[in-house]
């Protein structure tokens, strides 16, 4: 796994979206947008409603692969509230297990401010580690080091003649935003606007590539 120092910690990207703390045993992800097939099914458009239990594979893995013992989900950790309500079968069952097994916390994001107790693990809405914010949004006016989501940043290159994006880590002075790790999700440009607002100037940007971590100064 690739190396990512920030803030005066050891992290290493795992899985291409997610980093892993090892001085904590923490894995972190962001918005894993669990029950989004299904909030869009009931609305018309039918998409094949697999999501959750890929995204929630994807996590079980890494915790396996990384011998991880907290996970910290950074909001949007469902589509909406009632996303929880809509697991079924084997999604549900890896849930439990992993809540059950784990150290498991949910921070709540503009997609899912009020979970509901089935989903297991503890619910805050953001947590100071060792020194570090972890909450859903990046807030500019706070000065302490942050990681956080809900942006879904991809970095986009031209590689053998077409256009390539890619899921990506920004990093700020203080900030560091994490990709969307769910299975079903978009993405934005990392130079976005509305980034930098949150973040400040961009430091960089890390683009992992298999084992490696492709580092873009802004």
């Amino acid at each position: 796994m690739p190396p990512l120092h920030f803030a005066g910690h050891d992290f290493q990207v795992a899985g291409g979206k997610a980093l892993f703390w090892p001085a904590r045993a923490a894995l972190i992800v962001a918005d894993l947008h669990l029950e989004k097939a299904s909030w869009f099914a009931a609305r018309g458009q039918m998409l094949p409603p697999h999501d959750s239990l890929a995204t929630l594979s994807a996590v079980a893995a890494l915790v396996e692969a990384t011998g991880a013992r907290e996970v910290w989900c950074l909001g949007d950790n469902f589509h909406d509230s009632d996303g929880a309500t809509r697991l079924l079968g084997d999604a549900r069952a890896t849930l439990a297990r992993l809540t059950d097994q784990l150290d498991w916390v949910w921070i709540t994001g503009n997609h899912d401010e009020k979970l509901p107790d089935i989903v297991g693990g503890r619910i805050v809405e953001e947590a100071d580690l060792g020194g570090i914010v972890l909450r859903h949004h990046a807030d500019p006016a706070d000065p302490r080091p942050e990681l956080s989501g809900h942006f879904h940043p991809k970095y986009g290159g031209a590689a053998r003649g077409r256009r390539v994006t890619r899921p990506c880590f920004v990093e700020g002075v203080t900030k560091l935003i994490l990709p969307s790790f769910g299975a079903l999700t978009g993405g934005m440009a990392a130079t976005h606007p509305e980034i930098v607002r949150c973040i400040g100037a961009i430091v960089a940007i890390h683009v992992p590539a298999g084992d490696r971590l492709v580092r873009f100064a802004a």
